[in-house]
């Protein structure tokens, strides 16, 4: 089902002197993890979900890094060091979770509220 969500914008300095300006944004899931972004600049793409994700669009790819359900995240061009790490943490949680699953759960899990 396509979902719709909302980024953050700075206008350019033209913008700025307007009144005002219309947006436009849609974002469709195409599978978990795996959304396409269009907007009137441009078409991106995105694989992550909450807590990192890595952007990939016309200003290049980005990796975003936040603490989920507060609102703070941390926004970074994507270098082979950094893709490098991503991907040996991303080995170890998948050994972790063939050899206990439950236990990568409740570690990925550990933020939600009760009601969840």
């Amino acid at each position: 089902m396509p979902s719709a969500s909302v980024e953050m914008f700075q206008p350019t300095a033209d913008e700025e002197n307007e009144m005002g300006y219309f947006r436009f944004r849609k974002t469709f899931t195409i599978f978990p993890g795996v959304r396409v972004n269009l907007s009137k600049t441009g078409v991106s793409g995105s694989l992550g979900g909450r807590g990192a994700t890595l952007n990939v669009g016309k200003q290049g790819e980005n990796v975003t890094l936040g603490i989920p359900g507060t609102g703070l995240s941390y926004r970074t061009p994507l270098s082979t060091t950094l893709f490098l790490l991503l991907l040996a943490v991303a080995v170890v949680a998948g050994i972790a979770y063939l050899v206990a699953p439950e236990t990568v759960k409740m570690l990925l899990h550990w933020w939600q509220p009760r009601w969840f």
